[in-house]
């Protein structure tokens, strides 16, 4: 497998330039986000209540992927990134760029996968026919370390197969047209891909054997230390997003609106979500995410990319890369 070097140096360059450019983040927010990745926050984009809770203006921008993302963050063109895969956060603070997860955004085990092509018929009782195959996946993100892990227990070579750096909407594009034989991806585009084929393993079924699919919210640690109200001010509002959501009084009236900010037909934004949980606040700042399980799962995918040679050289540890005390802030 090709190692993908360039996103890599790229990322290095920019982290040792010093300090990122986030002047005027006072004046002005800037935040990553996915279309056709429907979240409760979007319901507060769209009634303008971070600007309302923040008092300036906040600029919203799409991504396709997270390792896109961390090389914005890397720039100073964008200050937190909402909903960013935990495996592009490691490939970035694995490349020495300065990042901190601030908070937990959403667990999504079924709406992150892989899809193997029908006409194939190869399911999780003779995945060992896949080596050989061309797969297509966003690699440094999610998607690309659960096709790593599933591979590892399905025992496939993954030396012997043909592996394309595509993003999710690229890759079902492809898929469909049979350009290849699996596809890996999320979202909407995944919804896409199982329209051609089949999973080799559920949402239950990869927690099962130990596969974790979270994003996180990230932000560059000299934004979040110099502007640490604002991004206390910023968690507050998106756990109270959370919270009305969870509650369930008020779904109705968020879906509309979180769909059509996610540009999503109502059924497939609804469909989405219902795959996704978003913890409680008290629980995210407990010992399963922020308080030590996310710094001990850094390690592992750090070690699993590492393995696949996908990146030179892993941290000796990931507990300095989290920074839970704006999410505590944000709880008082």
């Amino acid at each position: 497998m090709k190692k993908w070097t360039g996103l890599l140096s790229t990322i290095a360059t920019v982290a040792m330039m010093g300090s990122l450019q986030v002047a005027n983040a006072a004046e002005e927010l800037t935040v990553a986000y996915f279309l056709e990745w429907p979240m409760p926050f979007q319901y507060a984009k769209e009634k303008g209540l971070y600007e309302e809770a923040l008092g300036i203006p906040v600029k919203w921008v799409s991504f396709d992927t997270g390792t896109a993302m961390s090389a914005a963050m890397a720039s100073g063109d964008v200050q937190i990134a909402v909903s960013q895969g935990l495996p592009p956060f490691v490939v970035a603070a694995s490349a020495g760029q300065d990042l901190k997860v601030v908070d937990i955004a959403v667990s999504y085990s079924e709406n992150d996968n892989c899809v193997v092509a029908e006409a194939l018929e190869i399911d999780k009782t003779n995945a060992k026919e896949l080596e050989g195959k061309k797969v297509g996946l966003p690699k440094g993100t999610a998607a690309h370390y659960g096709f790593l892990e599933q591979m590892k227990y399905f025992g496939v070579d993954i030396s012997t197969m043909e592996i394309v750096d595509m993003a999710p909407a690229e890759g079902a594009a492809a898929f469909a047209q049979s350009n290849l034989d699996m596809v890996c991806g999320y979202g909407g585009a995944l919804r896409r891909m199982k329209e051609h084929g089949n999973v080799l393993l559920t949402g239950a079924e990869k927690e099962e054997v130990g596969i974790l699919v979270f994003d996180v919210i990230s932000a560059p640690s000299t934004f979040a230390a110099e502007e640490s109200e604002l991004m206390t001010k910023f968690l507050k509002v998106t756990e109270e997003a959370n919270e009305m959501w969870n509650a369930g009084e008020k779904s109705d009236e968020m879906l509309a609106v979180i769909a059509k900010d996610s540009g999503m037909e109502l059924a497939d934004a609804k469909a989405s979500l219902g795959t996704f949980s978003f913890p409680e606040m008290e629980e995210k700042l407990g010992k399963k995410w922020l308080g030590g399980g996310v710094q001990i799962f850094m390690g592992g995918v750090a070690t699993v990319f590492k393995d696949a040679g996908s990146i030179p050289e892993t941290l000796d540890s990931y507990e300095g890369s989290v920074e839970a005390s704006y999410l505590a802030a944000a709880a008082k």
